[in-house]
């Protein structure tokens, strides 16, 4: 098995152990992370009723500022305070946490305490 197919099979296996435990609800929504190479996104879904209720990305059109390149820490910052500012236009403020498997470190990390910055308790 080559290294790319053995990290993959990792981040899947915490991935659904993670998601047997976290579940959304209108009151506390899921905040769901996926990361790529060169992007960053979040959702903030109701799993009760299969909603997203907001979302934030590095490829957002019209960001402020614009992003030329999103995969690294100083985006995910930025997307971070954007989507928390997004869930309390929602009215959301309380969400739970679905980092989909990655380990919380780096962009991930750099982005779940910008939205606690932006106001979303977590």
């Amino acid at each position: 098995m080559d290294v790319n197919k053995a990290a993959h099979a990792r981040r899947t296996r915490r991935k659904h152990r993670i998601r047997k435990k976290v579940f959304g609800t209108a009151e506390r929504p899921r905040m769901s992370v996926t990361r790529s190479h060169r992007n960053i996104t979040v959702q903030v879904i109701d799993d009760e009723h299969g909603r997203t209720l907001c979302h934030a990305s590095t490829m957002t059109k019209g960001a402020d500022p614009p992003r030329a390149y999103g995969g690294n820490a100083q985006s995910a910052k930025q997307v971070g305070l954007l989507v928390a500012q997004r869930a309390q236009a929602a009215g959301i403020v309380q969400v739970v946490l679905d980092r989909n498997g990655y380990k919380f470190h780096g962009r991930i990390k750099a982005l779940a305490d910008a939205a606690r910055e932006g106001g979303l308790q977590f």
